[in-house]
């Protein structure tokens, strides 16, 4: 693999099969490649993509491909690495610009649907099910998922409620979002991204509040 930033005069296929040379920065080509791989993998699935489906739809050489990326496996983790990055990323800032618990429930509701509804490849990489039978895939999807439920986790503050109770009502409210969603998805998007996030924030909230009684 060449260094990231060197310039490379990869292969893009062109009209009519032919190719031409086109020079870019490794990372900017290897972002491009990644970009396309998650809509190819989100399509297909992962054991029915092959890399000259990727480097087909990318437009450029399969050679290309392998100078980036090694093998199959080695595209797809660190696809999910970067979607689960950006998924925690989104979150984070989120949250962090709350000012209080409630809204930051809230607010982390509404950029997960967000994401959801703008990187719906992305999310559908990470959490379908082609990725949830490799044990390798899934562990991605469950590092998101717990990196999630301990923020929610820290806002269920409750006299007397063990610190483990509070860990697994917020893996509860993290599965219930990413039920929501794909729920959401196949039914035409309805209700839209913000009231979506505000009721489920609703829901969790008052659910939350509810143990202290």
């Amino acid at each position: 693999m060449l260094p990231r930033g060197n310039l490379l005069a990869d292969e893009a296929v062109g009209e009519h099969g032919r190719t031409t040379a086109v020079r870019l920065p490794a990372a900017q080509r290897r972002t491009q490649l990644l970009e396309t791989a998650v809509h190819v993998f989100a399509e297909h699935g992962y054991h029915a993509t092959s890399m000259n489906d990727v480097a087909e739809t990318a437009g450029v050489t399969k050679p290309v491909l392998y100078q980036h990326f090694s093998s199959k496996r080695q595209l797809f983790v660190e696809l999910l690495t970067d979607v689960g990055d950006a998924l925690r990323d989104t979150i984070a800032k989120a949250t962090s610009d709350a000012p209080g618990p409630r809204q930051q429930v809230e607010y982390g509701l509404r950029a997960y649907f967000r994401f959801v509804d703008e990187r719906t490849d992305s999310f559908r990489v990470l959490f379908g099910s082609g990725a949830r039978r490799d044990p390798e895939f899934a562990s991605f999807a469950r590092s998101v998922e717990e990196s999630i439920a301990e923020s929610i986790a820290a806002l269920i503050v409750v006299d007397g409620q063990p610190a483990e109770h509070r860990d697994v009502l917020a893996h509860g409210i993290v599965g219930m979002a990413e039920s929501a969603s794909r729920y959401w998805l196949s039914h035409d998007r309805s209700p839209d991204v913000d009231l979506l996030a505000s009721q489920l924030a609703r829901l969790a909230w008052s659910g939350m509040r509810g143990l202290d009684r």
